[in-house]
């Protein structure tokens, strides 16, 4: 069974770059962004959401590596 989309479930439009504790629940350890299948996210929003953590870190709020 797939998990649901958690952003589909709280209606949200638009993810924003500077909620830095949201975008890290979908990091790995080493900082890389998870693919949808681990997350539970619909496409849109995996889409939505990489831009915001690429977003994230060009203005320096979240790390590109962890090491």
């Amino acid at each position: 069974m797939r998990k649901k989309c958690i952003f589909c479930q709280h209606k949200v439009t638009a993810i924003d770059f500077k909620e830095t504790a949201l975008l890290g629940r979908f990091l790995s350890s080493w900082a890389k962004i998870k693919p949808a299948r681990e997350n539970g996210t619909c496409a849109k929003h995996q889409r939505k959401l990489k831009l915001a953590i690429k977003n994230a870190r060009f203005m320096g709020l979240m790390p590109f590596t962890k090491g």
